[in-house]
């Protein structure tokens, strides 16, 4: 599978960089570029991208509310935010307008593609440090109701307290003595007896059962 990725970001430097580093990797394909969140918009209604990169300081329309809008009018496509900041009201305002992911500019490209590749397949990832602020934030609401048993082993338990901090597939795998691909269908468990569909949901339904 190919990824189409459109790349959001007013700083032409760092836009091209970012487009050069991407269409040398396996899988991934750019199929455009803007310099606005307006433009953002436009062109992914043209190209159909399965996942746009967006920045979120952006002129005419900020990434936040062109995530907002595509969430909206073009909800097959995913939106990963990729920025500077890491401040409480940029993360959960891009969160809440329909961000699958949140990443500082500073990451690596592996983990860069290892986001792409979860985001098409309808995953979420965050940043560790993102990670944290969405566990701590839902850990501070008040609990409905006693937390329930759960359905994890031992080891899935595990996976996904490390999950919920933001660590990659194989991250885990290193932290946990296993091999990546043991770690994948660990996740792929998780999801499957939590009942959720991605990543940041296992999270929160992990701090619902009691398990973060």
């Amino acid at each position: 599978m190919t990824i189409r990725v459109l790349v959001a970001d007013d700083q032409a430097l760092f836009r091209e960089a970012l487009v050069t580093l991407l269409e040398v990797q396996a899988g991934v394909e750019v199929v455009g570029e803007a310099a606005n969140g307006d433009e953002a918009v436009r062109r992914s209604r043209e190209l159909r991208p399965d996942v746009v990169l967006m920045d979120l300081r952006m002129p005419v329309l900020d990434g936040i509310a062109a995530t907002a809008r595509l969430h909206a009018e073009q909800p097959g496509v995913r939106v990963l935010a990729l920025t500077t900041f890491d401040d409480d009201e940029n993360v959960f305002a891009a969160l809440r307008a329909g961000a699958v992911g949140y990443l500082l500019k500073d990451v690596t490209s592996a983990r860069l593609v290892e986001a792409l590749e979860a985001a098409a397949r309808g995953g979420s990832v965050l940043e560790p440090s993102v990670a944290a602020k969405v566990v701590a934030r839902v850990a501070s609401l008040p609990a409905e109701a006693p937390a329930p048993e759960h359905p994890l082993s031992g080891r899935e338990v595990e996976v996904v307290r490390m999950l919920a901090q933001g660590h990659s597939n194989r991250e885990i795998a290193a932290a946990l003595f296993l091999a990546e691909g043991t770690v994948k269908n660990l996740v792929t468990s998780v999801l499957s007896k939590l009942d959720v569909r991605d990543r940041t949901q296992a999270a929160l339904k992990a701090r619902d059962l009691g398990l973060l």
